[in-house]
């Protein structure tokens, strides 16, 4: 069975950086299109950015949200099972819990991480 653990929030004031990172177990890491998530309070989880896998490594292999576009880099290490968010620049409006899937959400979902941006 796939167990999805996010790790890496906090709390950071405004303009700082966090690296969130996603561990996948029990499935084939490297053949999953990948993504992370969010869901603030009151609002439905939305797609934050996205990353192919399957081993493609031309072309575009990256789908970033505007609000986050030029601010956060996915990335994934498919030898440590390991999908990465970097996210620099945070916003107040940033903070929610965030959470990893594959693109089309094939998996029950983790715990999350909580990220708050406050000063």
């Amino acid at each position: 069975q796939v167990q999805l653990v996010e790790s890496g929030g906090g709390v950071v004031q405004p303009g700082g950086s966090l690296r969130l990172s996603c561990v996948l177990s029990g499935g084939t890491f490297r053949l999953y299109n990948m993504a992370w998530y969010r869901q603030a309070p009151g609002n439905q989880r939305e797609l934050v950015a996205s990353i192919l896998g399957g081993g493609i490594i031309a072309g575009d292999t990256t789908y970033y949200a505007d609000s986050i576009k030029g601010r956060f880099t996915i990335s994934r290490d498919n030898s440590k099972n390991t999908m990465y968010l970097q996210m620099n620049g945070l916003k107040p409006e940033d903070t929610a819990v965030y959470y990893c899937n594959t693109k089309t959400t094939a998996f029950r979902w983790g715990q999350g991480t909580q990220v708050t941006v406050s000063s």
